[in-house]
C-alpha cells in the first residue's frame, strides 16, 4: 500500500473501555405535581445546577472539588 493512500482499519481505543457512563439528565430530576424536583444535593460553592456525587463515605462535587464527607453511625 502506498504511503498516499489510507487504510480501512481503524486505530484501537486509547485507554481501554470506561467503567461506567454518565447519568442522564432524567437521573437528577423528577416531575411531581407540575413541579421540577431534584434528586440530589447542590454544590454550595458552585450553586444550583451543579450536584454533588454520592460516594459510600463522601459527597464530591466535579467541578470545584468540594466535599462533604459522612458521619460513622454506631
Amino acid at each position: 500500500m502506498a504511503k498516499d493512500q489510507k487504510s480501512d482499519k481503524k486505530a484501537p481505543a486509547k485507554g481501554g473501555e470506561k467503567k461506567g457512563g454518565a447519568a442522564a439528565k432524567k437521573d437528577y430530576y423528577s416531575v411531581e405535581g407540575g413541579k421540577l424536583e431534584r434528586k440530589r444535593r447542590s454544590c454550595p460553592k458552585c450553586g444550583p445546577g451543579v450536584f454533588l456525587s454520592e460516594h459510600k463515605d463522601r459527597s464530591a462535587c466535579g467541578r470545584c472539588g468540594y466535599t462533604e464527607f459522612k458521619t460513622k453511625k454506631e
